[in-house]
């Protein structure tokens, strides 16, 4: 049943929202289930924010408060909840959708399973548009088994391809395939096949070689390691070939295409001063964004800017910018992989996509990316990693609650915790004189949790540094997830078919087929805005 909403909540109608998706103006739609119900239907456009995660990612999802919003759920519930949150936020242009998710379905607005589709589906566009070339597994292996002369170039990120990899293949992710692609390929005869997982980063990187005009012949994997698997291949794994540093020619050659790219597709180059000023300008959503490597990034990185790594950012978009339709600068230290990825977004509909090329006199800064947050941490009180193991030594009314997300509780977590999902915990009947533990992989979580629990009357205590500090005194874990322990269905993860490397083979061939039917979906959708660039040299 649906909570009642407070009485000057806006509404917002689905021919509002479309209306706006295809003018180009500024809108959030934000969809607040958890992940699993969310892969299952949403918009095209909407992003996933659960409601337990709003305070951890809106201020990087949603830099600026009077940013258009538009919230659903499926009945559950969340809007009335989250409108609350929001408000204490500071967010004041706030609406929810009418009729929620099928509010949208009865208006005929189309419905789109998985997760990042709109790049999914622009990466089928692509290839429907550019006739992307492509190769099938079982003919990459046997000309890999005749000793050919060819490269496989793995799109993902490392930690994905270091789990399963095609045989030979190295790691070159999405954006760094221009920059690095020449010193790489032994001469301009060397066929060059890129793939990932599934499909779209296969295309996009594929393409992007093409567009690039690199003299080699250039194919996708068709499929990714999906296919190959499907054709009964075998994968390596713990794999760690990685591209060298390209060299200065070669880097100057790939500078020179990728800024052509750039210009022909729209892309603007700004200095420090313009970056001022598009900060300056009200009424703009400003997501700064460094596209390098994350390695890179930690090294050393301009103030204000965020790791997204370019690949990932064209895969996977909607995890960085929540506005649909706001500004965009990214950044590198090469001038390659900015330009080359602003010439995806632009395809993908982003009008405003800039480049900062020129990193004088910025600030900079070093170490991993901090958490964006709208509001001070609240204050409470905390345990010790070794404190809270000697507590767990004595029998009493002491429950650990982790907050992680399923998958990562599953592979460790303090033994004897019990999985929740935060939203799931004010429901919750808590027994007379319990103690509640709560955690979060780093604390961030669990620090901003307590309090909702603390204000039911329960003692709460957080453990500094979260299931991290545990680990890093040394101390043991437990895996699994017993779920008649846990608090929550763990139905916050969509579990990707195209990840991991035990995916059944029916739920492999569905996702296939789910990713060529895409773009029959767009043209029934008809709000994407995506523009794909032909007719090049």
């Amino acid at each position: 049943m649906n909570a009642p909403l407070p009485v000057a909540a806006r509404v917002a109608s689905v021919s509002l929202v479309r209306e706006r998706l295809r003018a180009g103006h500024e809108i959030a739609l934000l969809d607040l289930r958890e992940e699993g119900p969310f892969a299952s239907a949403h918009p095209l456009f909407a992003v996933n924010l659960p409601l337990g995660r709003i305070e951890e990612r809106i201020g990087g999802l949603i830099p600026r408060r009077d940013a258009p919003i538009v919230l659903y759920d499926n009945g559950e519930g969340r809007v009335a909840r989250a409108l609350t949150v929001l408000a204490a936020l500071g967010y004041t242009n706030i609406s929810v959708l009418e009729g929620g998710l099928d509010g949208w379905r009865e208006a005929g607005g189309e419905l789109f399973i998985d997760v990042n589709v709109p790049s999914k589906a622009f990466g089928e566009l692509v290839e429907h548009i550019r006739g992307t070339p492509s190769i099938a597994a079982r003919d990459l292996h046997e000309r890999l088994e005749r000793g050919e002369d060819i490269v496989v170039l793995d799109a993902r990120r490392f930690g994905e391809y270091n789990t399963m990899s095609i045989p030979t293949a190295r790691s070159v992710p999405g954006a760094e395939l221009v920059l690095r692609v020449r010193d790489i390929v032994p001469s301009p005869d060397t066929t060059v096949v890129v793939n990932c997982a599934g499909r779209t980063r296969s295309i996009i990187g594929t393409q992007s070689l093409v567009n690039a005009g690199i003299p080699n012949p250039v194919f996708a994997l068709r499929n990714g390691t999906i296919g190959w698997t499907l054709a009964g291949l075998q994968l390596d794994h713990d794999a760690t070939r990685k591209a060298g540093d390209p060299s200065a020619h070669n880097a100057a050659k790939a500078r020179e295409t990728a800024r052509s790219l750039a210009r022909r597709t729209g892309v603007r180059e700004i200095g420090g001063t313009e970056l001022d000023q598009l900060a300056a300008q009200a009424g703009r959503s400003l997501y700064r964004l460094d596209v390098r490597s994350p390695e890179e990034y930690v090294v050393e990185h301009l103030k204000g800017f965020r790791s997204a790594p370019g690949g990932q950012l064209v895969q996977a978009t909607d995890e960085w910018v929540g506005v649909r339709h706001g500004t965009i600068v990214l950044t590198d230290d090469d001038g390659v992989r900015a330009r080359m990825t602003g010439h995806w977004l632009r395809q993908l509909g982003w009008q405003e996509v800039y480049v900062l090329h020129d990193w004088a006199d910025l600030p900079r800064a070093t170490g991993p990316e901090p958490a964006v947050l709208v509001a001070p941490l609240p204050d409470v009180e905390t345990v010790g990693a070794l404190e809270l193991a000697a507590e767990l030594e004595t029998p009493h009314a002491l429950v650990v609650i982790d907050l992680a997300s399923s998958p990562t509780f599953r592979r460790g977590h303090v033994p004897g915790a019990v999985f929740a999902i935060r939203s799931d915990l004010p429901a919750h009947a808590w027994e007379k004189d319990v103690e509640i533990i709560l955690t979060s992989p780093d604390g961030l979580g669990a620090r901003i949790a307590a309090p909702e629990l603390e204000e039911q009357g329960v003692h709460v205590r957080v453990l500094a540094g979260g299931t991290r500090s545990w680990h890093d005194a040394g101390l043991p874990f437990e895996t699994g997830l017993d779920e008649s322990r846990a608090l929550s269905q763990a139905d916050d993860v969509y579990k990707r078919p195209y990840e991991g490397t035990d995916n059944a083979t029916a739920a492999m061939q569905a996702y296939l087929d789910w990713e060529f039917g895409l773009v029959a979906q767009l043209g029934r959708d008809g709000t994407h805005g995506f523009s794909v660039l032909e007719n090049i040299p």
